[in-house]
Parts: C-alpha cells; sequence; structure tokens
C-alpha cells in the first residue's frame, strides 16, 4: 500500500472512527496517523537508498553527527538523542559501524564506564562517499514542497517537537 492509498483509508475511516468514538479527539488521532504515514513512507523510500550503499538512515546519520564534531567523537547516549533512537538501537548500530571499520570505540579517561565513539578515516570516507548517492533522493523527496512549504513544515515540526515535550512533562507532573 502506497501513501496515497494510506491517505484515502485516513479519510475513509476518519469518519467511522469519529462516529464509533466520540471522545477521542479526532483532529489530534488523524494528525498522528498521518505522521506515522509519512514516517512509514519516508522509510520505504530511503531505505533502498541507503541499502545500496551499505548503510541505514540511521547509521548515515550517525557517520554524519560524528563528522560534523568538533573533535569527530562523540558518546553513544549523546548520539542515540541526536539520532532519536533507543540507546539499544544506537548500540546495535555502533556495533554494526564498527564492524565495518568506520567507527572506534574508546573508555573515556575521566570516567571509566563512559565510552567515546570517533569516526575513522574509513568512516569520513563513507560519508563523503555517499553524500553525492543520497543527495538528489532528498531533492525528490521533497521536491512537491516549494521553498515556502518547506519552511513552514520545518516551523510546524520544530513547534510540535517542542510541543511533545511539554505535553509530556505535564503530564509526568499530574501523575
Amino acid at each position: 500500500m502506497r501513501g496515497s492509498q494510506r491517505l484515502r483509508h485516513v479519510e475513509s475511516s476518519t469518519p467511522r472512527m469519529e462516529r464509533a468514538l466520540p471522545d477521542l479527539p479526532m483532529a489530534s488521532t488523524v494528525m498522528v496517523r498521518l505522521l506515522r504515514i509519512g514516517v512509514f513512507g519516508m522509510s520505504d523510500f530511503f531505505e533502498p537508498v541507503f541499502r545500496a550503499v551499505g548503510l541505514t538512515d540511521n547509521s548515515f546519520h550517525v557517520l554524519c553527527l560524528l563528522v560534523a564534531a568538533p573533535k569527530g567523537t562523540n558518546s553513544p547516549s549523546e548520539l542515540s538523542e541526536m539520532v532519536g533512537t533507543s540507546r539499544a538501537n544506537m548500540t546495535r548500530i555502533l556495533n554494526e559501524l564498527e564492524e565495518d571499520g568506520f567507527v572506534a570505540r574508546a573508555t573515556a579517561p575521566r570516567d571509566g564506564r563512559r565510552q567515546i565513539i570517533s569516526i575513522t578515516s574509513e568512516g569520513r570516507k563513507k560519508v563523503r562517499d555517499t553524500v553525492p548517492e543520497i543527495s538528489g533522493p532528498l531533492q525528490i523527496a521533497f521536491s512537491e514542497l516549494s521553498d515556502e512549504e518547506m519552511a513552514v513544515l520545518d516551523t510546524l515540526m520544530r513547534k510540535l517537537i517542542v510541543s511533545f515535550d511539554k505535553s509530556a512533562l505535564a503530564m509526568r507532573a499530574a501523575a
């Protein structure tokens, strides 16, 4: 099922959900469904692109973050936060990147419990070689949006992310 089919299912099922669950905030429910469909579609679109270069979107993101880091290093927990994945999944990603020779692990000098992840020269080369392969697909993925729409979407996504944080804090405080 493709994105446009999924959208049709949202449109056709929403009135039925609204009748069956009148106390469910439908606009918010539809938004959650749209976000999930968008993430699913993004994964469908980019997975073969990254597979062709021997990476995943998360592993490429990790390598990009390490290339951009002032010392080319970061901790697994910080990478997990920046990529937006669980620490367990980050461990798996880092294991694969280490096996491929793209990152190296070291123990932090002042805290033997803390690991430091650094990008290797092979990892830097992999990022440089991958950028031309994904630049086109990145542009194609968002080609239906104007520059103005991209700016609005960026603003709204950032606002939504902050809203999730504030809402989670409020819910924890109320519990």
